[in-house]
């Protein structure tokens, strides 16, 4: 199967905004992708013009989008391209690129971010607590800085 499959940096133009489709949680929000070029002539920066993609996430990652982004934040995507060709209200055929992504996150070279992991719902039955020095058992940050 030949997939276009991209990576974009960019920052949020929307809000992460959430429906359900069928039993599917869908999120979606706009991405703002401005390249920045170096002009000999200028000899400075110059930002190009603003690419605009509409970008969907499903199931949980579309709830931990729609938990961990604003508008505003640097992030990366990357998942499968599609041009969408739409007609609108006034009859004129339209063309959009939408991303269905795989991957979000951070764009940690803007700033920090802080992760906590979630727990599956068969996971949380299972887990025992571990005792520290446990073999596998990762240390905490008093153990670390203890040690």
């Amino acid at each position: 199967m030949n997939e276009s499959l991209v990576t974009l940096q960019g920052w949020l133009g929307s809000d992460v905004t959430v429906r359900q489709a069928g039993e599917s949680t869908v999120a979606s929000f706009r991405l703002g992708c401005t390249p920045r070029r170096y002009s000999k002539k200028t000899e400075s920066w110059v930002d190009g013009e603003t690419q605009w993609y509409s970008v969907n996430v499903w199931r949980t990652l579309a709830d931990h989008c729609a938990a961990s982004l604003r508008r505003g934040d640097p992030v990366a995507v990357f998942g499968r391209l599609n041009a969408e060709v739409w007609t609108n209200k006034a009859g004129i055929e339209v063309s959009s690129l939408t991303v269905d992504a795989s991957f979000v996150g951070h764009d940690l070279n803007r700033g920090t971010s802080e992760f906590t992991k979630t727990m599956r719902p068969d996971q949380s039955l299972q887990a025992q607590p571990s005792t520290p020095g446990e073999a596998g058992s990762r240390p905490s940050d008093d153990e670390r800085s203890a040690a």
